[in-house]
């Protein structure tokens, strides 16, 4: 990759932990300005204390004002964006259509659907200051696969193809692409979640699930944090310039989640 990314002004949310974490940290390793936000203040302070470089604030997307806030924030730092990486989101509920509650259907809509659209419509003003960048949204390949006992992730993350084809319209005159990235079953320990989740209702242990879910990938492995992050900073480097409107798997070809 070039050094297109060098002194890039870069806003990472959930980038604490996890795939955000592994994102920040590549961002970094290529010169530029890296800012997270997560909900989790001692994830924060921790990320902070391994690299010093990264700046961070305590942030709930779901919620407008505190969005509102971080914005004013890096706008009064920076003065510009050159790039949002909307990585912020939540599992939500593991249970059947008839079992899930409004409570849980509405909680993973908030974070996955509204604070991905809160954290858009604030970053755009400071993209278009900057000349033009980019905005990365991390779907899922739940996504474009229907996944049982899933249905609010589901719904949030085919959902976010929607806005991402329509911001891609929207905001290409100002120089400004929109892409999504779709990862597949990520090791870490969100994924354990989930697998254990599913293990409970299906009845099974959770290595037989674990071994069900890496069976449906065409290359027989899980996707690592770091495999999400090098799709991230290329879509936002220049040699991604004239990639826009798209939605982009990096999952080894998962053929089918059921």
């Amino acid at each position: 990759m070039s050094e297109s990314l060098k002194g890039a002004r870069i806003l990472v949310t959930a980038g604490a932990q996890g795939i955000g974490l592994a994102i920040a940290r590549k961002f970094l390793a290529a010169g530029a300005d890296v800012h997270i936000c997560d909900v989790d203040a001692q994830a924060c302070q921790a990320a902070r204390d391994q690299y010093p470089a990264l700046s961070a604030s305590v942030t709930d997307v779901s919620d407008e004002a505190q969005v509102l806030a971080l914005f004013d924030e890096l706008a009064a730092t920076w003065g510009a964006l050159d790039a949002l990486i909307n990585n912020a989101g939540v599992s939500g509920p593991t249970s059947r259509l008839e079992d899930t509650t409004l409570d849980a259907w509405q909680s993973t809509l908030d974070v996955n659907l509204t604070g991905t659209f809160l954290c858009a419509r604030s970053a755009v003003p400071l993209l278009r200051a900057a000349g033009g960048g980019s905005i990365v949204n991390i779907s899922s390949v739940a996504g474009r696969l229907g996944f049982s006992l899933r249905s609010p992730y589901s719904a949030s993350k085919f959902g976010l193809g929607g806005l991402m084809q329509t911001w891609a319209m929207e905001l290409g005159p100002s120089n400004i692409r929109v892409n999504s990235v779709l990862p597949g079953v990520v090791s870490g320990d969100r994924v354990e979640r989930v697998i254990a989740a599913r293990a409970a209702a299906g009845g099974v242990s959770n290595d037989d699930m674990r071994d069900q879910l890496v069976e449906k990938v065409s290359l027989r492995r899980m996707t690592s944090p770091e495999d999400v992050a090098n799709q991230v900073a290329f879509l936002c480097s220049d040699e991604g310039a004239m990639i826009s409107g798209q939605s982009i798997s990096v999952c080894g070809n998962v053929e089918y989640l059921g």
